[in-house]
Parts: C-alpha cells; sequence; structure tokens
C-alpha cells in the first residue's frame, strides 16, 4: 500500500516517486521528522521538515480514506447490494466527499418520508412519473390510492412520491459533486444578528447584517462569525443564488415538458431546500472550518517558532524582578545554570514607596551575586520598576532588560513549577521563569502549555486535538534545531528531543541524579528502557559540552565519528585540531568520502559543524529598551514614533507592545507602504519595530500604530476587503495585570485610521 501512496502523493506534489517512498519508509519505520530531515537527506533527496510533515500527513489521509473504503465495501457485502460495477465505483472514489456520495443511497438511515413512501407502495408511481413519459400523472396516481395503506388521494399518493424522487436527486453522486462545488465556489456567507440580542453582542456588530462571498471570507472571519452563532448571537447562513442551484438540477432532472415533468420541478425544489441544502451546507461549514482551523493553527504555529527560537541572552548571573505595587516586586537571582540563588522582595513603587531599602538590596545582592543581568517582567509596574532600576548605579553595570511575562503565571502554578521549587510560594516561581526566560527562552516556554502563550488568533475556536499536534510538533522542531544539552536539560525539554518522550527524559534525569553528568553519548545506551533506535534518533540533537570525544558536543552524529576520524588521521590531525584548525578543514576533499550511504550533504553538514561545534542557530542577543517619556497609555500622543516589540501576528495585523501596558494594533493596511497580502511575510513575533501613534482611545485602551514610513500622507494600499473590519474582543485582564492579547481586528480601524487622516490634512 505504500507504494500505492507513494505515487499518490508523488503526482499530487510534484516530489520525486523515489524521495517518497523513502520517506514513507523511514516514517514507518518509526523515524522522526527531524532526525529524517537533519540526518537522512541522502536517502530523502535532502527534504526538509516542512516537505517531510506533507508527505506524512498526506499518507494518513490516503490510509484513512482506506479505511473507510473497506468499512464500506463490507456494509454493502453484508448488505447483498454489491455489484461489480458499484465495487468499481467505491474502490476510484479519491476524496472522502466521493466516497460517501457512492454510498449514500445504501447507507442505513432514519425513517424518512421517502421510506414511509415506500411502505405505502408507491415507489412504482415515482418511477412512473420520473420517466417524465406520463402525461397524466394525476390518473396514473388514482391507482395507488389505498386507505389501508394510507393513500387517501391522488394528491397524497404524488405527495409520497415526489418524496422518494427527491431522495433519488438528494442521493444521485454527480449532482451531489456539483451541487457541493457550486457551494464552494459561488456560495455567500450571511450573518444577521438574533433580534434581541443587539445590546448582548455589540462587540459583533460588524456582523449584524454582513454577507461575503465564501471564496474570499478570510479565516479569522469566519472563525468570529461562527463564535457569535455559538454564543446565540447571529444567525449564519451559507449558501449560493438558490436559482442557480434549482436550474442546476433543473437541467439534470427535468427532461421533458408535460404534467409528469412538473411533479418532477416541484420534487427537485423539495429536494434542495430540504435534503440538499441543508447538507451542502454543513459540509461547506465543515470545510470552511477546517480551513479557518488550519490557517489559524498556522498562524499560532509561525509565531510560536518566532518566539521559541527567540534570541537568548545566555549563561549570565540574571536578578529577576516580577513588578508589583501594593503587593511589592518579587526579586531573584539565578546564577548562570538557572539555579535559584537567593528571593527577597523590595517596595519601589507606589504606595509602600520604600525606595532607599530597596536601592540599598538591589546594590547588595548585585554586588554579592556578581549579577550581569537584571530581567524585568512586563505586567503591573513594570515601567515604573524599570525606571527605579535605571537610576541606579548599580556594581557590574548590568544590562536591564523588560522580558514578556505571558504563561508565567501559568507556570508558577503547574506541576512542573511545584516540582522544581517545592518549598516556593508562585510568586517566586513566577520571577523565576522572567529570569530564565531571558536567559533561554526555549528552554523555559517549553515548561508552559504552547496555548498558555498568547501569540494565536482564535485559539479555543479551532480543533484542539490538531491545535495541540501542530503546537508540539512545532516545539519539537525548534528543541532539535537549537539542540540540548544533556547534563543541564531540564525533562520538559528532554521531552521533545527526537526519539524520547516523557518516559524516556524522566528516565534519563533519573539515570542523571544517580550517577552523575554523562561523559559521552554513549553511556545514554545505558539509560533503561533507551534502546537502539531511541538512541539512534536522539544522539545527534543531544549535547555534552565537556565529553572526552569533542564531537559529542556538536550535531555529528555518533553513526558518522568513524568518518570523521578518517578525516582526521588523512591531514595528520585530532580530531580536537580538525576542530580548530581551519587550514587542515580546508584540505580535506569530501567526494574521497562518498559512499552508498554517505552522500555529499551529509559531509558538508558534517565539516560544517566541525567548524562551529554545537552552534546555536538562534540570532546573538541584542538589547531593547522603550522609549523613556512613555509609560502609560496616557502619555501617547498621535504622532509620536516608538520603539516597540511585535507580540503577535495575525491575518488582519500585528500586536506591538510599546510599553505601556496595552499592546497596539498596526492594521494590515499600515503595516507597509505596499500591499501586504500576509502579514508574516513584514514582520514576527519578537522583532523590534519602530511605529507611529495613530490613534489613542484611553476610555477603550485601544491604540492605533502604523509602520509606513508616511502614515499620515500616503494612500492606502489596495487590497481585496470586505465590507467592513472585525470586531474586537472585549478587554478582559489575565495574569500579571496585562490585557489580554486581542484575538480579533478592531471593528472601527479603518473609520478610526480615515478620519484621523482627514484630520491631519485638513
Amino acid at each position: 500500500m505504500a507504494e500505492v501512496y507513494a505515487g499518490i502523493i508523488a503526482g499530487e506534489t510534484g516530489f520525486n516517486l523515489k524521495q517518497v517512498a523513502a520517506t514513507l519508509s523511514l516514517l514507518q519505520e518509526g523515524a522522526t521528522v527531524p532526525f529524517i530531515a537533519r540526518y537522512r537527506k541522502e536517502v530523502t533527496g535532502s527534504l526538509d521538515e516542512v516537505a517531510i510533515a506533507t508527505i506524512r500527513d498526506r499518507a494518513t489521509q490516503l490510509e484513512e480514506l482506506d479505511k473507510r473504503r473497506e468499512s464500506i465495501l463490507k456494509s454493502l457485502e453484508e448488505q447483498g447490494v454489491l455489484t461489480p460495477e458499484l465495487k468499481e465505483k467505491v474502490e476510484n472514489a479519491e476524496t472522502m466527499s466521493r466516497l460517501e456520495d457512492i454510498y449514500l443511497p445504501y447507507k442505513p438511515k432514519r425513517r424518512t418520508k421517502a421510506t414511509i413512501a415506500r411502505e405505502k407502495g408507491l415507489e412504482p408511481l415515482a418511477t412512473l412519473i420520473f420517466e417524465q413519459k406520463e402525461k397524466n400523472p394525476q390518473a396514473a396516481a388514482e391507482a395507488f390510492i389505498d386507505a389501508e395503506k394510507g393513500v387517501a388521494s391522488t394528491e397524497e399518493a404524488l405527495e409520497g412520491a415526489r418524496h422518494i424522487i427527491a431522495e433519488w436527486v438528494n442521493e444521485n453522486a454527480e449532482v451531489r459533486s456539483k451541487v457541493r462545488q457550486l457551494f464552494l465556489k459561488e456560495a455567500i456567507v450571511r450573518s444577521r444578528v438574533i433580534t434581541g440580542k443587539e445590546e448582548e453582542g455589540s462587540k459583533y456588530r460588524d456582523y449584524f447584517d454582513w454577507e461575503e462571498p465564501i471564496t474570499k471570507v478570510p479565516s479569522h472571519r469566519m472563525l468570529a462569525m461562527r463564535r457569535g452563532e455559538k454564543e446565540m448571537i447571529l444567525m449564519l447562513d451559507i449558501a449560493p443564488d438558490e436559482v442557480s442551484a434549482i436550474n442546476l438540477l433543473d437541467d439534470q432532472f427535468v427532461t421533458a415538458s408535460n404534467a409528469a415533468a412538473e411533479q418532477v420541478k416541484i420534487a427537485v425544489r423539495d429536494a434542495y431546500k430540504r435534503l440538499l441544502k441543508p447538507s451542502m451546507e454543513t459540509e461547506v461549514r465543515l470545510h470552511t472550518k477546517k480551513q479557518a482551523d488550519e490557517e489559524a493553527i498556522r498562524v499560532f504555529a509561525d509565531n510560536l517558532r518566532e518566539l521559541l527560537l527567540a534570541s537568548p541572552l545566555g549563561q549570565k548571573r540574571v536578578l529577576a524582578l516580577d513588578p508589583g505595587f501594593r503587593t511589592g516586586c518579587k526579586l531573584v537571582c539565578l546564577d548562570e545554570q538557572g539555579k535559584l540563588l537567593q528571593n527577597e522582595t523590595i517596595y519601589p513603587n507606589e504606595p509602600q514607596r520604600k525606595i532607599g531599602e530597596s536601592a540599598a538590596l538591589l546594590y547588595e545582592l548585585c554586588e554579592k551575586w556578581n549579577i550581569e543581568a537584571i530581567a524585568i517582567g512586563n505586567g503591573t509596574a513594570s515601567r515604573e520598576t524599570e525606571r527605579f532600576v535605571r537610576s541606579l548605579k548599580l556594581p557590574n553595570n548590568p544590562l536591564v532588560v523588560m522580558v514578556n511575562e505571558s504563561g508565567a503565571s501559568i507556570y508558577s502554578a503547574s506541576d512542573v513549577a511545584r516540582e522544581e521549587f517545592p518549598t516556593q510560594d508562585i510568586t517566586v516561581r513566577g520571577a523565576v521563569s522572567i529570569g530564565r526566560r531571558l536567559m533561554d527562552p526555549l528552554a523555559e516556554l517549553v515548561k508552559i502549555d504552547a496555548k498558555s502563550i498568547g501569540v494565536g488568533q482564535y485559539q479555543h475556536d479551532v480543533d484542539q486535538s490538531q491545535l495541540k499536534n501542530s503546537l508540539d510538533e512545532t516545539v519539537m522542531s525548534c528543541v532539535n534545531r537549537v539542540g540540548v544539552e544533556l547534563n543541564t536539560a531540564s525533562k520538559q525539554l528532554l521531552t521533545y528531543v527526537s526519539g524520547l518522550g516523557p518516559q524516556l527524559a524522566q528516565n534519563i534525569i533519573d539515570f542523571r541524579n544517580e550517577n552523575g553528568p554523562f561523559r559521552d553519548r554513549d553511556s545514554l545506551k545505558k539509560v533503561p528502557r533507551l534502546g537502539a533506535k531511541a538512541f539512534e534518533q536522539a544522539a545527534g540533537f543531544l549535547r555534552i559540552q565537556n565529553a572526552k570525544n569533542p564531537l559529542d558536543k556538536s550535531a555529528v552524529h555518533p553513526e558518522r565519528y568513524n568518518i570523521v576520524s578518517r578525516m582526521a588521521a588523512d591531514v595528520n590531525c585530532t580530531i580536537d585540531e580538525l576542530m580548530q584548525n581551519k587550514e587542515k578543514r580546508q584540505a580535506i576533499d569530501l567526494k574521497k568520502y562518498v559512499s552508498n550511504e554517505v552522500g555529499l550533504p551529509t559531509l558538508q553538514d558534517i565539516l560544517s559543524e566541525l567548524e562551529k561545534p554545537g552552534r546555536d542557530p538562534r540570532k546573538e542577543y541584542e538589547a531593547f529598551s522603550f522609549a523613556d517619556e512613555v509609560h502609560e497609555i496616557d502619555d501617547l500622543k498621535v504622532g509620536m514614533k516608538l520603539p516597540g516589540i511585535v507580540t503577535n501576528v495575525t491575518n488582519f495585523g500585528a500586536f506591538v507592545d510599546i510599553g505601556v501596558h496595552q499592546d497596539g494594533l498596526v492594521h494590515i493596511s499600515h503595516l507597509a507602504d505596499r500591499y501586504v497580502g500576509n502579514p508574516a511575510d513584514v514582520v514576527s513575533v519578537q522583532q523590534k519595530v519602530e511605529v507611529t501613534v495613530m490613534e489613542v482611545d484611553v476610555a477603550r485602551r485601544r491604540i492605533a500604530l502604523s509602520m509606513k514610513k508616511d502614515p499620515f500622507g500616503a494612500a492606502e494600499p489596495k487590497e481585496p476587503r470586505g465590507k467592513s473590519d472585525d470586531s474586537k474582543k472585549g478587554g478582559k485582564r489575565q495574569e500579571g495585570g496585562r490585557p489580554n492579547k486581542k484575538e480579533e481586528e478592531p471593528q472601527d480601524m479603518n473609520a478610526m485610521l480615515q478620519s484621523l487622516k482627514n484630520k491631519f490634512r485638513n
């Protein structure tokens, strides 16, 4: 079956058949996507993770299709209706919808109007009328009047016959396919407010009287309308022009111009309104929901990847502050490995304002622990605390950094945090998370449920299983791309290493605790239940900095150590010297080491790794600070140009933190001076940007920003849009005192920007 799948996938994707077949074979053997992409390039023709995942996912779909095909064939055989012709149709069905259309007439169903009509003996009349040769169906119907069977009149007989015809129309596979395409191409999405729900559902007011072609509805708008429907604020209808749909059916089924044909027309209209339209609308709803889910999940995964791969400060001694007013600022000191050294509480802000005592303690701790950087959470009192810290002349002149604390409170109350710090309260745990997040965002963020990090759109509306799988895969990709230090990694970080998982990660931690640090990669084989396959998948992504073999700190896989040994011997040096001497590496002729198993792609990777063993692919850390003159939303003035950090990217724009406890929105129309179809093409999470303040609504805590060079004078970029923007969620408060990242587009953004432009032009 894998060969058949390989042929189908190769034809659909354009990948070479050999590449697809080899990839499927590796996946069936239990290889992970990161492992295949990194260490089996010769086998797959250097396919990347995206291509490998595409092949895997399509193979899963084809497998599900075949399972359903087998189930249907079995059902048809049990019913005794499986003819050679029907079997051929089932076996040749290429999509799930086509398969279900073929099976529909034979699918066990509840008692319908057509079933009741058949029980009354009206199927022969239905057949007679459907042939459209009978010129007087009224007269023909008289023969079917039977009081005992419940047919009291010719009209009742004709009505029953039409119910049977309507079912035939509905169950015609070819017609269903045509109507489905009509819905997918020409349906209009209509949204109306439920009478009396106008005030309760005010946040959906843009959808109170909305319509848009289905082909143009963006994913976030579809999810917004579906949410409004779920909350019983909106009524949603998805259908093409009814006349077009019925004309399509008439062309298919009305073959004459007589009284019988008129009966067929009535049946066709009944079939569409009562059976086909509801069925197709349900299918299209599922189809558009799936598309919207996939797009929303893609956006979330892309944002998460950028966040996880954010620049790490590295192994520095850090003092971390979780700011606050009344309860003070929780303070922790961490060593280079993130170990908690000391924790205190200071009160530099209102209402206590113990500035002198707080400054003295900070000075003492910075000197005592040789602090190199200070991390300040960006929640409540963050800017006030930052201003206080920056005003001090602390020992070693530590770097002061504002750190995004989204999810820190989730971590502090988690089982992971309780296991790490069983004797500390949640405020200490949260401060530790803030400090560690500065040192290594990836290592710390893997401890938090990705959905709690706040970098998506409509995350609670999409398929939760699909979302989890996608985010887990994204985390795994990032962890394996960066690599993991075996002797210091947490269980959570090890869990995402290729080939491991929670149980083996825990076994590694237990083995490390009992036997001390790993001396070499080969020692992994001594870990209980970590077999040869798991070792093969994981070893290349695990690093041991002080191992006897210098290759153990690199991404060179142990299965290729012998090649490096040969290289070193051929240029008369040790492996260590080869890694340090550029001239020695340049003297190596890679073609000499090509074999049936190892090709140039792997050899080039090895040579590159020898140059910078265990290199971190993440960018070097760059210090960032907000504008000194801006601390609260009241400090903002239209026209200000400010530095900011992108905190979330959605399909309708990007949210930017400018240091006022409320992220501003750069609408998609203001991301650049050119037309932008996809905001992710312009900005990414954690990117440092400069923005212009366009509008400030203090009462509703809304900030409109622009990244255009001339935001007040440049013409709007041309882009296809609906007739209004999306509604905005209420600004609920979340942990740390920060408002939630907005998942929906502010409903009056375009109007806000346009009125502002007019004001400036005047």
